[in-house]
């Protein structure tokens, strides 16, 4: 017999209050004072409108909003650091994970534990001053959880280490059942397979263990070029960054930068191409490694040199606060002097670009490697990620996505299916027939008998959704 879906009203009138009776954390509907904080996103563009949205304090919190979701009918969203929208529901509880922060290290043991909650700076605060270090993302303010459950692609150390979910040891996670499950590659290692490279479609993780690096130091920082050098300073990286060691991580990025007095003043409006740096080892090698790439075009700004681990966000620069934006991506499966020219001629000194940003990071090295434990990971192998975001207000979106789908169909004919999650835009989440030529099939219909075991109604669908089997 077909169960009778529960009205607004009832929602409302009787088990809304049994909700909060349950909750150590809050509870918000829509039109009450702290909904729309509490579904914020970093992306202004994509607040969260939800039916309900839990402030879960405690694990017990998750539980008890899980199991509500599943009485009546509801899907669930989870918010950690925000920075990441994938689809608009309004059929759903979201789960705010902003509270869950605790994060504690294990100095002789080189781990670090941390709420699902938790941002790259919690546990960078935590684990720099011990001389570790984690493989966290360009942004300080981006969730842990999440980063990780995409495969975590590190800017820093991804080259030389690999992919930041090689080195989750233990994920608490609490399924669609309502139940919270210790899952390793000893303990449930189907699930833990899965939830390392599928962003959140399996389970909400409320706690993650992860291995730290006795990193202390890096050499790193920006170098930048004029933007009508942009052909120079693309082809001498492109050459570049073919055979760099494995210890030198680089992205590049053409940028129309804002007119943000917290950007260094040669950079404040400016038209730029930035080389980002960041290299594992000695100052006096990398320095080498650097002679030709510094020759291409004179620099506006040369910031690179010795860094703490704990200043690693300065090499990118990434925007500290929301703001609205429209973004896409795709991977390359080659970077050559045609795929240059293409990219200068949609983004360079004579087009109409308005992008803020058009980034190319070179991955490989260790994040080509086969792990110890296999994940699901699917950009393992992948050379090159695009991304490219424009800034703007709600009238100029139409605009800056058809100047991202421009840049996208220029390198169209270097593109592989294969791109890190982290990347995806909303618009490719939703679509199924993408999600499966992403995963390729095989590691796809995996997925999807798994997701079936652990989440057979699909309850995590506010995602780049794999579907049960």
């Amino acid at each position: 017999m077909r169960r009778e879906v529960p009205s607004t009203i009832d929602l409302r009138e009787s088990s809304i209050a049994e909700l909060r009776h349950r909750l150590s954390g809050p509870v918000f509907l829509p039109g009450e004072p702290g909904y729309s904080e509490e579904c914020s996103t970093f992306n202004l563009t994509t607040p969260l409108r939800p039916r309900i949205a839990v402030g879960a304090e405690t694990v017990g919190d998750v539980q008890a909003a899980v199991r509500f979701a599943a009485v009546h009918d509801l899907g669930i969203a989870i918010r950690g650091g925000g920075h990441i929208v994938a689809k608009q529901r309004q059929d759903v509880v979201l789960v705010n994970m902003s509270r869950m922060r605790a994060v504690s290290v294990d100095a002789d043991a080189r781990r670090v534990r941390f709420g699902g909650g938790a941002l790259w700076q919690d546990v960078l605060d935590a684990a720099t001053p011990l001389g570790l270090a984690p493989m966290n993302g360009s942004s300080p303010t981006v969730g842990a959880t999440g980063y990780l459950l995409a495969g975590g692609q590190s800017p820093c150390l991804g080259r030389s280490f690999g992919w930041a979910a090689e080195h989750i040891n233990a994920l608490e996670v609490v399924t669609a059942d309502g139940v919270s499950r210790r899952v390793t590659a000893e303990a449930e290692p189907e699930l833990f397979f899965a939830l390392r490279g599928t962003k959140g479609n399996f389970g909400i993780v409320t706690a993650v263990e992860l291995e730290l690096f006795p990193v202390t130091h890096i050499y790193g920082g920006g170098l930048w070029f004029a933007g009508e050098d942009v052909a120079e300073a693309l082809h001498a990286w492109r050459d570049w960054a073919a055979n760099i060691p494995d210890e030198m991580s680089s992205s590049v990025a053409i940028q129309r930068l804002p007119p943000d007095p917290a950007l260094p003043a040669p950079l404040r409006g400016a038209f730029v191409v930035h080389v980002r740096i960041a290299y594992n080892g000695p100052a006096e090698a990398a320095e080498k490694l650097l002679v030709r790439l510094r020759s291409a075009a004179p620099a506006i700004l040369d910031t690179i040199g010795d860094l703490t681990y704990a200043q690693a966000a300065t090499i990118h620069l990434d925007p500290p606060m929301p703001l609205p934006y429209a973004d896409r991506s795709c991977g390359l499966a080659e970077l050559t002097a045609q795929s240059v020219d293409a990219l200068v001629r949609v983004a360079g000194p004579q087009s109409d670009c308005k992008l803020v940003s058009i980034e190319l990071r070179r991955l490989g090295g260790a994040l080509d490697r086969e792990p110890a434990t296999p994940d699901a990971i699917p950009a393992r192998g992948l050379p090159y990620q695009l991304f490219a975001f424009g800034v703007g207000p709600e009238e100029q979106m139409p605009e800056l996505r058809t100047q991202l789908a421009a840049v996208v169909d220029q390198l169209r004919p270097w593109a592989d299916v294969r791109r890190c999650v982290s990347f995806l835009s909303p618009d490719e989440a939703v679509d199924q027939r993408g999600m499966r030529e992403l995963y390729g099939a095989e590691l796809y219909d995996r997925l999807a008998r798994i997701k079936r075991e652990y989440d057979p109604t699909n309850m995590f669908r506010v995602n780049h959704n794999i579907e049960p089997a």
